[in-house]
């Protein structure tokens, strides 16, 4: 017969978490303390292999942490000397990946960014951005696949057998939604329109809480940016005659350039102006012999 004791043994077994989840609770616990920033990426459209190599290109520098939200989120209950870190808990939702590292958000985010690759379209994705079949041979010879072709509105025609776009066709416009026939014609053109990758969806660093559209730089438009800031800066300080050792060379060779000019106007000879000199007196004379002419006079 079993005793009070026994049963009460029996039912604080049960509630025992698994070993895993308690080590993944441990670690929500300590991470948090150890990283200076955390941030959140949704696994949705993410392939395994992708995440393998991350993990294996950023072991030393990122934790990646696939743990239930539920565990997650409280744990973070009991960490209360983070600043915004149970509004970053709120941001935990459907399938999400954790990234605990010492990386500026920004500069993860373009990292992952660069690691992005395309796949193709099933029934019910929705286009990312305009979807065109380029004009040109399929290479697809003549049969049923005709229909899809015409179902999508991309007008062909049949040339030493297989089939050709007359033109470029777009098919989808950005927000539209692929439709089953359509994902398989892009599938048999090899056209992968739908972009998948890591991304980071929301990241809490140095006490502030940065969503998605913080994240995003476009980088050739700051570098642009930074050129011409860069450029205007150094044409004002040569203006102003303040020397720098970007400065210094276009001061002297602009100062140099002002002190022929001056020369040549008070008529100054050296042997650097004598040409020019000579050459000013030279025209001068031709102008007023030209003047005198035309007055009538003879010039001997």
């Amino acid at each position: 017969m079993i005793t009070m004791v026994e049963s009460g043994i029996m039912k604080n077994e049960r509630k025992s978490y698994p070993k895993k989840k308690r080590l993944m609770y441990q670690e929500m616990m300590k991470f948090p303390k150890e990283y200076n920033a955390l941030a959140i990426s949704n696994l949705n459209k993410v392939r395994a292999n992708q995440l393998m190599q991350l993990r294996k290109k950023f072991r030393s520098d990122i934790k990646f942490r696939v743990v239930k939200n539920k565990v997650v989120q409280r744990a973070f209950e009991k960490i209360d000397d983070i600043p915004l870190l149970p509004e970053f808990s709120n941001k935990l939702e459907g399938q999400c990946l954790l990234l605990f590292t010492n990386t500026n958000p920004f500069r993860l985010n373009l990292i992952f960014d660069k690691s992005k690759i395309f796949l193709a379209a099933k029934g019910g994705d929705i286009a990312p951005t305009e979807i065109i079949i380029p004009a040109g041979n399929t290479g697809i010879t003549p049969g049923p696949v005709l229909s899809e072709f015409k179902e999508s509105n991309v007008p062909t025609k049949i040339d030493q057998g297989s089939i050709w776009v007359v033109k470029d066709t777009r098919v989808a416009k950005p927000g539209d939604q692929i439709s089953q026939k359509l994902a398989s014609l892009l599938s048999k053109l090899d056209i992968k329109p739908i972009e998948a990758g890591i991304s980071v969806s929301c990241a809490l660093a140095d006490g502030l809480l940065f969503t998605e559209e913080d994240l995003k730089i476009d980088l050739d438009f700051y570098f642009d940016e930074i050129a011409r800031g860069a450029f205007e800066g150094l044409n004002l300080a040569i203006a102003c005659g303040y020397l720098t050792p970007e400065t210094v060379r276009p001061l002297i060779l602009q100062s140099g350039q002002e002190a022929l000019n001056l020369s040549v106007s008070a008529g100054y000879l050296t042997k650097d102006n004598i040409n020019t000199i000579l050459w000013n007196a030279h025209t001068q004379s031709l102008s007023v012999s030209n003047i005198v002419k035309e007055k009538g006079y003879s010039v001997a």
